[in-house]
C-alpha cells in the first residue's frame, strides 16, 4: 500500500470515527439529537474537506501554499459547520 492509499484511508476512517462520537454520545444524552440527514451533511462536509486537502497535497508542490490552501479548506469549512449549526450568517440553511 503506497503512502498516498494509506493517507486516503486514514482521511476515510478519520470521517467515520468522528461521526460515530455524536451517534455514542445520542445513546447517554438527550441533548444530541442528529438525524440521518444530520450524519450525512457531516460526512459530506468532512470528507469532501479531507479530501480536498488529499488532493492539494498531491498536486501542489510549494509547502507555503499547502498549508495556505489547506487553511482556506479549514477555514470554510469551520464557517459552514458553524452556520449549518447556529446560523452566524443568518442564511435559509441556518440551524438556529
Amino acid at each position: 500500500m503506497t503512502a498516498q492509499n494509506k493517507r486516503l484511508s486514514g482521511i476515510l476512517l478519520t470521517v467515520g470515527g468522528l461521526l460515530v462520537i455524536p451517534l455514542v454520545f445520542m445513546q447517554f444524552s438527550n441533548d444530541v439529537d442528529w438525524t440521518l440527514f444530520d450524519f450525512m451533511i457531516a460526512g459530506l462536509l468532512l470528507g469532501g474537506a479531507g479530501l480536498l486537502i488529499e488532493l492539494i497535497l498531491r498536486k501542489v508542490k510549494s509547502k507555503e501554499r499547502r498549508l495556505m490552501f489547506g487553511a482556506a479548506v479549514l477555514v470554510i469549512l469551520a464557517l459552514i459547520w458553524i452556520e449549518l449549526a447556529v446560523g452566524i450568517f443568518g442564511s435559509p440553511f441556518a440551524g438556529s
